[in-house]
């Protein structure tokens, strides 16, 4: 069983709801984010959600693209990702997944990415822009070295083509709550709830909801229907705001105070 199944199982067990937080690795920089995800590890995540710098993350809003600059300025390379992921998971048992553009990806060389991958401690890979045919193969290649692939739901996507992405799907499903970019908003659309109902029908992986989860009570919301909620632009906009790299980690860890008092551990020393 993976490390992401078996943290469902544990939530499942327990009577909770995950929390999957996410950031872009090398925002502000490689050491900083290292410290960063300590905090998420230690405060509540279940799952971490590591974006790879991209040039062109289409699907996402202005925050996480700004993120996304910040990191490539600061000159990260997926092979610095992995070794973050590595250095982590020397510390810490809390799932990762890739979050990622197949552009990337593919430079890097997929087959040589998946046994980096899963040598460096990577649960996931979630690939926003990959579709049907390409994402049977790539499922197949992931699962040959353990790795889950996790698939994105719409409330566009069609009854047909639901069947298709869970059937390749592992790990969780990621309903998106709404059409469009990520970013933080006030309102989670209505459409999250019954894209979660239609998306059960086609597989028994446990749902996670994201983009535009910002709050304390729009998590609680979120958690009344699926397995987790996922926030990210929220997080990234404090490191954004942040005066030096460790007043982003300061940043981080108080925002997390707020968001899930309840479910927040162990205070982290900075």
């Amino acid at each position: 069983m993976s490390r992401i199944a078996q943290r469902f199982t544990e939530l499942r067990r327990q009577g909770r709801k995950g929390f999957i937080p996410f950031v872009t690795a090398g925002d502000p920089d490689l050491e900083t984010s290292l410290a960063i995800i300590r905090v998420l590890g230690s405060r509540g995540a279940d799952v971490i959600e590591l974006g790879v710098p991209f040039s062109d993350p289409m699907a996402d809003g202005p925050t996480i693209q700004a993120s996304s600059q910040r990191a490539l300025k600061n000159g990260t390379r997926l092979e610095q990702v992995l070794d973050l992921v590595q250095e982590f998971r020397a510390e810490s048992d809390v799932p990762v997944v890739l979050f990622s553009y197949l552009n990337p990806l593919m430079q890097y060389g997929f087959e040589r990415l998946v046994s980096d991958a899963s040598a460096a401690g990577v649960d996931g890979v979630l690939i926003t822009d990959v579709i049907d045919d390409e994402a049977g193969a790539i499922s197949n290649i992931l699962r040959s070295k353990d790795l889950d692939l996790i698939s994105l739901v719409a409330p566009t996507t069609s009854e047909g083509r639901l069947g298709k992405i869970c059937s390749n799907a592992g790990g969780f499903i990621y309903a998106v709550a709404r059409a469009g970019v990520t970013g933080a908003r006030s309102e989670i659309s209505a459409d999250a709830e019954e894209l979660v109902r239609r998306t059960r029908n086609h597989t028994d992986l446990p749902i996670a909801v994201g983009f535009g989860i910002s709050t304390a009570e729009q998590v609680e919301q979120v958690w009344q229907y699926a397995d987790a909620a996922v926030v990210g632009s929220a997080i990234v906009a404090e490191i954004a705001d942040a005066q030096d790299c460790w007043d982003s980690v300061r940043r981080v860890s108080s925002f997390l105070d707020r968001l899930l008092p309840v479910v927040a551990k162990t205070p982290v020393e900075i």
